[in-house]
């Protein structure tokens, strides 16, 4: 049945459309063109560093100017060029089959920061949003990590009580205002939080002003550890 699935419908790009082998991946043009977060990185954040580790923690210019109340954070792409176009085509066309190969470059990522009691905890939409898109982006991705790791997943840990308005175009204060207490523990399903190492999970990270509310409530859960990790992360040089 696989067989005659995989000839009816054969595995395409995630990006461009052209036909590739597996299930969800790049071409070899569009994986050159992907600019994936490797090697130096910002401990907080993701974001690449210039220059090799020495094995200390090293922090952007970001995160040491701002206070993260998560622990650690990971990326795996640059939120520019092709890795731009991914997260754009999963959040707002319906580009479920992005999942797949993304989940797996955000738990590489994320593997140093992942136990074998980690509970995934994706960013929750605000209902309204959820009417108009369907579904979660940030719930999918979470999904699948937690598959692929054998890890708790616990979608519906969190809630946002605030809908907001977009963050697009805002400054950076105006941005975490506009975030405040905009998410909470649920009153019976975030039980499962308490005294665990949490794992946050969004498409994408411009300010990070999302995921600090997000782990405010995680920790307010009793979450005894929360770190977070993206599918890209807005760099200042993009």
């Amino acid at each position: 049945m696989q067989s005659l699935v995989r000839a009816i419908y054969p595995a395409q790009c995630a990006s461009c459309g052209e036909i590739v082998e597996g299930d969800g991946g790049l071409c070899g043009p569009c994986w050159r063109e992907t600019q994936f977060v490797l090697g130096h990185v910002c401990d907080k954040c993701g974001v690449s560093l210039p220059g090799e580790t020495d094995g200390e923690v090293d922090y952007c210019d970001d995160c040491i100017a701002i206070a993260r109340p998560w622990s650690k954070g990971r990326t795996a792409l640059v939120y520019s060029g092709k890795g731009r176009k991914l997260v754009l085509a999963l959040k707002h066309a319906d580009r479920l089959d992005i999942v797949p190969a993304a989940a797996e470059w955000m738990a590489r990522a994320a593997e140093p920061l992942i136990a074998s009691s980690s509970v995934v905890v994706p960013v929750p939409s605000h209902w309204t949003r959820m009417f108009r898109r369907k579904y979660n982006q940030a719930a999918e991705l979470g999904r699948a990590i937690a598959r692929s790791k054998g890890l708790t997943f616990a979608p519906n840990a969190l809630v946002r009580v605030k809908s907001g308005e977009t963050q697009e175009g805002k400054d950076l204060d105006s941005r975490f205002a506009n975030m405040q207490e905009a998410f909470r523990p649920h009153p019976s399903k975030s039980l499962v939080l308490d005294g665990k190492n949490v794992l946050i999970v969004d498409d994408v990270m411009t300010s990070g002003a999302t995921l600090a509310s997000a782990t405010e409530a995680a920790r307010s859960a009793g979450a005894s550890e929360v770190n977070i990790v993206t599918l890209a992360r807005v760099a200042k040089d993009t």
